[in-house]
């Protein structure tokens, strides 16, 4: 016999506990914990919605809304394991203006409720995270005490669900949010039972307040630029303001696309890919120098020193790898855009990289299970990820110049510039 003691009661309860059944003794104290606070909160719920309705009486003076013992016990999966609890139950009389019967329904543990909301969102994330669904059973019934809820099916009926809330999200209006940002990029994900890759559209944008959102997620054919045309318009349809800036890899069709529907976007493409596309035309003997030439560019105090590492750059290298060269001098002007805004704010636009970290946890994911089952599915699990994902997405650096930024606001080597009559005037990005 185990001695449980309530810190709000000072009269020790007891409670049979036996330990080394299902866990370790403190496990099993967390879960008799769990139970007497559930079970008392419940019925303390009870106890407040009868006291509410004291005054509800029949014609004989009877009170209609009474307690009528207990539900049948079940086991509730929450944070704590399974805890049994015995719901009880109230016998509601009360007939509302069109002759419905009134029923009482906990807002604490609803009649349907098996998993508490904490675990229903854990399920999904383990799962998009690499565990398989034939592993959920022994590799947490040991932590929760019971592998119900944990089956193959619950796994695929989520998947389903998760289809509707991704098309969902395709469709909602995108008249109430502006974003000043854009990130944009197309991910391949293998698909088990399809012999073509599944092509993800993803575009990730930067608020007005200088947070991160994803703006839209669909499937496209090869990243070709009517994709991306047919995906910019939907938004522009759906309300989309077109960005100041956009940044993605300079092979996208991406780019024809923008042109075309929002032309007042400005481009910066993204460093990772492009040195990435010149060291493909070096040797691998030339990498190291080309690598630290490259980030004397991407990595100058403004745009004059940037272009003289470019001179230094094609001095080095243009003799024997002219087409090397040739892919940073061709893009220059759309590789150094970003130092037209906060110098506090070039670190976020110079790489796509909101979009290739938040991809990586897709990959892995494909990569345990041989791929989604399904595009459908493949598009479903990438929406679910980067949902999660998103949660833990930070601002940008200097929010507040962002606003600034949409408001057309010119910035000279990262610092805003103040127009007056005499002279212009430069502030630090801080002030």
């Amino acid at each position: 016999m185990l001695t449980v003691v309530n810190p709000d009661d000072p009269t020790p309860a007891t409670g049979s506990v036996p330990a080394g059944t299902g866990g370790s003794l403190i496990d099993e104290i967390v879960r008799d914990g769990a139970r007497r606070m559930l079970a008392a909160a419940l019925e303390a719920e009870v106890a407040s919605y009868i006291a509410a309705h004291t005054g509800d009486v029949d014609d004989a003076g009877r009170r209609l809304v009474v307690r009528n013992g207990h539900a049948q016990p079940r086991k509730v999966l929450t944070a704590a394991g399974a805890v049994e609890v015995a719901a009880p139950r109230v016998n509601d009389k009360r007939v509302d203006d069109a002759g419905e019967r009134q029923r009482y329904s906990s807002a604490i543990l609803p009649a349907w409720c098996r998993k508490s909301p904490k675990i229903t969102e854990v399920l999904p994330l383990l799962y998009l995270h690499g565990l398989s669904s034939q592993d959920f059973a022994p590799a947490l019934e040991n932590f929760l005490g019971t592998g119900s809820g944990l089956s193959a099916a619950v796994i695929t009926r989520l998947t389903v669900k998760w289809q509707d809330e991704a098309r969902q999200f395709a469709d909602r209006d995108l008249s109430g949010v502006d974003y000043v940002y854009l990130w944009a990029d197309g991910v391949h994900l293998n698909v088990r039972l399809d012999e073509e890759k599944l092509c993800l559209l993803v575009m990730i944008g930067v608020r007005v307040d200088g947070t991160k959102e994803l703006i839209a997620l669909a499937e496209g054919y090869r990243e070709s630029s009517g994709s991306w045309a047919d995906l910019l318009r939907d938004c522009k349809r759906r309300g989309m303001r077109a960005p100041v800036l956009a940044v993605g890899d300079g092979a996208l069709g991406f780019w024809s696309a923008l042109r075309e529907v929002l032309p007042e976007t400005r481009e910066q493409r993204c460093w990772f890919h492009k040195i990435g596309n010149v060291l493909a035309a070096l040797p691998k003997s030339a990498h190291p120098g080309a690598k630290k030439a490259l980030a004397e560019v991407w990595n100058a105090e403004d745009r004059d020193h940037a272009r003289r590492a470019v001179a230094a750059f094609k001095l080095a290298y243009g003799a024997k790898f002219a087409k090397a060269v040739a892919k940073v001098t061709d893009d220059l002007d759309e590789l150094l855009a970003f130092y037209d805004y906060p110098a506090e704010h070039w670190v976020h636009l110079r790489t796509t990289n909101p979009i290739e970290s938040t991809f990586a946890t897709v990959r892995h994911r494909t990569k345990v299970t041989k791929g989604p089952g399904s595009k459908a599915a493949g598009l479903a699990m990438a929406f679910k990820l980067i949902e999660a994902a998103q949660a833990r997405w930070r601002a940008v650096n200097a929010p507040h110049l962002v606003a600034l930024v949409r408001a057309g606001a010119r910035f000279e080597r990262g610092h805003l510039v103040e127009r007056t009559d005499q002279e212009p005037t430069t502030i630090t990005a801080a002030a």
